[in-house]
């Protein structure tokens, strides 16, 4: 019998602890987020829409194309998502050794990493937008692959801090 008593005073004593746990954590990401202890407004960081950023690897050559097919990827991401085009990051690196299906046929790869805004329709619509770009440079339809990642507030840092606070 007295194992029994101790199990169970040990079972709820990890609950108990464990509860704490959660709680505090919850507390203190809360207050992570809130600006200065005088307001109980969120932080202005937390507000804002967050970062849209394309980062677009091909080994073809975009030659002097190579701005005007980042800027067009920025206006498609913007219109697709939503998001204000000033918050929207485009880099493109051409001319890199990469190959697809164990062919350096031409080709692209690419990653989008936004704050919401992420979902079938504008994930659908960006594609589609970027291989109408590349499509003149011999990169065909089948041989571009984009990641599409909604990531949250805390993992995403601008100007000093993340968008989480």
């Amino acid at each position: 019998m007295w194992a029994w008593q101790s199990l169970l005073v040990l079972a709820f004593t990890f609950i108990n602890a464990h509860s704490f746990i959660v709680n505090a954590v919850q507390e203190y990401s809360t207050s992570l987020a809130m600006a200065p202890s005088s307001s109980n407004e969120p932080h202005p960081f937390c507000l804002l829409p967050g970062d849209p950023s394309l980062i677009l690897t091909t080994n073809v050559d975009l030659g002097d194309k190579k701005m005007e097919i980042m800027k067009a990827c920025s206006k498609a991401i913007c219109v697709s998502t939503g998001k204000p085009e000033s918050y929207i990051a485009v880099s493109i690196t051409d001319k890199a050794d990469v190959i697809f299906g164990g062919s350096d046929a031409p080709t692209a790869l690419g990653c989008l990493y936004s704050i919401g805004a992420i979902g079938v329709e504008s994930n659908g619509q960006i594609t589609a937008a970027v291989t109408d770009l590349l499509a003149p440079f011999g990169v065909d339809e089948a041989r571009i692959y984009i990641n599409f990642f909604d990531m949250p507030r805390a993992n995403v840092g601008w100007s000093r801090r993340t968008f989480a606070g």
